[in-house]
């Protein structure tokens, strides 16, 4: 596939005015130092400071920078999702606006993707500059439990500094606050040559963090939902119905034990509870009506399962 630039740097941004020029300035640097036709793709997900003026102030100067301004702030993986949109790279770099993340680093990543056939690089920033109570260890807990859920050994799986082939950010959707978890999107894609690489972690030059504990919370619901969008969004019914059927099994066997025991007892003229005086007979009975519940929800899963316009939307690798 042919590309019009060697690679496109995708910089999704929230008032960051300050940091924007220098940004720029190393970006270029870099670009120019291995000789390599770039684009810088610039998202303002709703600043209310000056960052869209001096976006487009830097434009004139540059005419490898083009920018992207929403009405509103819409989150990170909107502002991704269109500059993903936008690249005509054959590599795409993603950086924060921060300058926390290091142009620098770009080069070995975007080597990594050329030379060494990977899909995608992720940044590790083994040594944070962060608080260690609000931000390191939260997300040491963060990072361990993405790794078990999705099977990709990455220390960092939210790092801004990425590195991706075109054809990765052609084939996959970001939406939420799914930014998290690109290479996962990426894996279930058909992207499986996914790695990391140790980067440089700086200290926020500018401003302050857009991000609070809040987003670790948010970022475990996400997982757990893509997990299980993953494995059943086209066959819901696999889940619903089979722990429906398990469910509506237990409280039947449950019921019908209740109800046999009793008339043993009563055959026999040995003390007994009536069945309506027992607990487990209530819970019996929830069991049975939740199991009911649960296939019929599997049935309409199913039916909008197979009314989804891309049920039959399939990543080919090769043709002929």
């Amino acid at each position: 596939m042919d590309y019009s630039k060697d690679i496109s740097f995708v910089i999704p941004l929230l008032n960051e005015e300050e940091s924007l020029p220098e940004l720029i300035s190393r970006i270029r640097a870099v670009a120019l130092g291995q000789n390599w036709t770039y684009e810088v793709i610039m998202v303002d997900d709703g600043s209310t400071d000056g960052s869209w003026k001096v976006i487009t102030d830097l434009s004139k100067e540059d005419a490898n920078i083009h920018g992207i301004r929403f009405r509103r702030n819409y989150g990170k993986s909107a502002a991704l999702h269109c500059g993903f949109d936008a690249a005509c790279g054959r590599v795409v770099a993603t950086l924060d606006a921060d300058l926390q993340d290091a142009p620098e680093e770009i080069p070995e990543m975007y080597r990594m993707i050329v030379s060494d056939g990977y899909d995608v690089v992720s940044g590790w920033k083994k040594k944070r500059k962060d608080n260690t109570f609000t931000k390191n260890i939260p997300s040491k807990l963060y990072n361990a439990t993405a790794r078990r859920v999705t099977g990709i050994k990455l220390h960092d799986m939210n790092c801004g500094i990425k590195a991706y082939s075109n054809e990765v950010v052609k084939n996959i959707e970001v939406y939420g606050e799914m930014h998290r978890y690109i290479p996962y999107l990426a894996k279930n894609a058909g992207f499986g040559r996914i790695t990391e690489k140790v980067v440089q972690h700086q200290k926020r030059k500018y401003g302050k963090s857009k991000f609070g504990l809040n987003r670790f919370v948010n970022g475990f619901l996400d997982l757990m939902s893509l997990s299980f969008t993953s494995k059943f969004s086209k066959k819901p019914m696999h889940f619903f119905g089979f722990t429906g059927i398990l469910m509506f099994l237990a409280g039947f066997v449950m019921t019908v034990w209740i109800i046999v025991a009793k008339l043993i007892h009563q055959a026999q003229g040995l003390p007994f509870r009536p069945v309506t005086d027992q607990p487990l007979f209530y819970l019996s009975l929830l069991a049975v009506l939740l199991g009911t519940m649960l296939f019929l929800a599997g049935f309409i899963c199913e039916l909008i399962s197979r009314s989804a316009s891309d049920r039959n939307k399939y990543n080919i690798k090769d043709r002929f």
